[in-house]
């Protein structure tokens, strides 16, 4: 039983069927266009936004100066108030002093006390002017 076998060859290894590969430079040439889209996108996005901002400050700006000149407008008037309130601040304090209520009392109404004389001061060169422009 020791028959002959047939000898076999060394068998070398069946080629497994590899898949093809893609050629390397189309796919970076794809990235590179992906890339250059994408860039593309987004600096256009930028350029819009940037758009929209420009257009908002030049709506704003005439706003700003506007609101700036009224503002002026009111600080103004608030100085005017505060003097003119100070004004009456002073003016009610000498009126509710007791002390000073006669003195107002005759400012007022144009009363003298029978001890004070009113004097009247009259210009005589207006005087003068006045009585020859009458005379015909």
């Amino acid at each position: 039983m020791n028959a002959f076998q047939p000898s076999q060859f060394p068998q070398q290894p069946t080629p497994q069927p590899r898949p093809v590969p893609r050629p390397k430079r189309h796919l970076r040439q794809r990235s590179y266009r992906v890339m250059a889209i994408e860039a593309t996108v987004k600096i256009g996005a930028n350029i819009a936004i940037s758009a929209a901002a420009a257009a908002a400050l030049m709506q704003l700006v005439p706003h700003h100066f506007s609101q700036q000149t009224k503002l002026r407008e009111v600080r103004v008037e608030v100085k005017q108030m505060e003097k003119r309130v100070s004004d009456l601040q002073a003016q009610l304090s000498r009126n509710l002093d007791s002390s000073q209520a006669n003195s107002i009392r005759q400012q007022q109404g144009f009363r003298f006390a029978p001890n004070q004389i009113p004097i009247v001061l009259t210009n005589e060169e207006q005087v003068d002017t006045e009585a020859s422009e009458s005379l015909p």
